[in-house]
């Protein structure tokens, strides 16, 4: 009697394994490993023999490639269009991902709304909602048009016959998890559907030069849910960062084959739906007096400086001391409060530290590594900070503070918003009306408390 193949893949990466782990040894993921049933492991082996027998491309020697010449169109959004790199590339194939309730949804269905009125065939095809579910939220983002086709659907073989059937400009996947293919003998989700489908879509955005967007469901850990090759598949990746329950929404680029993934776009959810936020000026920091364990810096997101308010919290220890930081990476911040504990003697070892960053924004470069120092201090010592002054620089393991780039930029945003002091590690190059305090160690930044 013929001994029974057995094959297990995991669902979070895809390794296949003939026998079953506890953890992948590919991606780590505890629990993850699924045994395929024989329909499975069949259709794994007819693609494989498929792809073997294809014809061998033949290799072509760069000099003699001919450029792609990239076109782009404006969605409707100053925002998106920032963070896409210009607009909409035709052909391209963008995911995009954030926690439930941030706005995936109503965007994409707004920017539907928008080309619409460019004239330009919509596909949105949802298989989580109904058709007159959408028409509801259609309503109120003002996205109601005769050239929006709505199809509530989630086998990939009809989605692909409505794509045939009509010549579309843009399509809409809401969400790649809900749709399966027939071809693939699996639940849909798994990583075998995921993967045949984002193929077949990215086959047919080449093939038909159309943009198509998909919406990802995300984990806990903040990642697209499904295989991780899903990212590697598509042409750009987008994430949602910020509380669904602020106003403000932060749409940043992880991967954009087209363009820069510096830049990010700036939301508000209004009754209106999301919509590209009109001025930064004073959405991520106190106005008024600041409060002790307060400090102001300013960031630079792309290619624009943001202000934005660090707040701190010194408290004693009962037992064994916390730290936590939202906003900010909790590993810097123990290299920090080490830093303060050796130049500065301060005894943080017993006591409590937390961080916040204000409006949900998350830092994600050094430049306000002062900030953090500075609003550290003024709650242990229960002083208030000027709301006229700005922290500026980059610490380093020695005690030094050392130069950020963009400085002139990000004082001429100071300037604009009627900042007149800043701390910062260097002398501008340009002249400016801030008065400028040099503080090139941490110790020198007391002075100016």
């Amino acid at each position: 009697m013929a001994k029974k193949k057995t094959l297990f893949e995991c669902q979070a990466c895809g390794f296949q394994s003939p026998r079953w782990m506890g953890k992948c040894t590919s991606c780590g993921e505890w629990e993850s490993m699924v045994e395929l049933t024989a329909d499975q492991i069949k259709f794994l082996k007819e693609t494989a023999a498929s792809s073997s027998t294809a014809t061998k491309a033949k290799a072509t020697p760069i000099t003699e490639v001919n450029e792609d010449n990239i076109t782009r169109f404006a969605s409707g959004s100053r925002e998106l269009d920032l963070v896409l790199g210009g607009g909409i590339v035709p052909g391209s194939l963008t995911l995009i991902g954030g926690s439930p309730g941030i706005g995936k949804s109503t965007l994409l269905l707004k920017i539907a709304g928008n080309l619409t009125q460019q004239n330009k065939p919509v596909l949105y095809v949802s298989g989580e909602e109904s058709a007159g579910q959408i028409k509801l939220r259609a309503n109120r983002l003002g996205a109601n048009h005769d050239k929006l086709y709505l199809l509530s659907e989630i086998n990939l073989t009809s989605v692909i016959a409505e794509i045939n059937n009509r010549n579309y400009d843009f399509i809409v996947i809401d969400s790649i998890q809900t749709l399966y293919s027939d071809e693939t003998p699996s639940a849909p989700g798994s990583v075998t559907q995921v993967r045949t489908i984002t193929f077949e879509l990215m086959r047919i955005a080449k093939s038909l030069h159309i943009p198509i967007f998909i919406i990802g469901h995300i984990t806990k850990d903040g990642s697209i849910a499904g295989p991780r090759v899903l990212e590697h598949m598509v042409d750009t990746v987008l994430y949602f960062e910020g509380d669904s329950n602020s106003e403000l929404r932060l749409l940043r680029g992880f991967k954009n084959r087209f363009g820069s993934t510096n830049e990010v776009g700036i939301f508000e959810m209004n009754k209106e739906g999301l919509s590209d936020a009109k001025s930064m000026a004073g959405r991520f920091f106190n106005k008024e007096k600041l409060q002790s364990g307060s400090a102001l810096t300013i960031i630079m997101e792309g290619s624009r400086p943001i202000i934005i308010e660090v707040q701190a919290l010194v408290s004693e220890a009962y037992g064994h001391p916390k730290r936590s930081s939202t906003g900010f990476d909790n590993n810097r911040l123990n290299m920090l409060l080490a830093l303060l504990e050796k130049k500065l003697d301060l005894p943080l070892g017993t006591y409590d530290v937390f961080i916040n960053i204000s409006g949900g924004i998350k830092i994600t470069e050094p430049a306000a590594d002062l900030a953090i120092i500075a609003a550290i201090l003024s709650s242990y010592r229960d002083r208030e900070l000027s709301s006229e002054t700005l922290f500026l620089g980059e610490v380093s393991l020695t005690g030094e503070i050392r130069e950020i780039s963009g400085l002139t930029q990000r004082l001429k945003e100071m300037e604009t918003q009627g900042f007149k002091k800043a701390v910062i590690p260097n002398k501008p190059l340009e002249n400016t009306h801030i008065k400028c305090f040099i503080a090139d160690e941490v110790s020198k930044v007391v002075e100016w408390m």
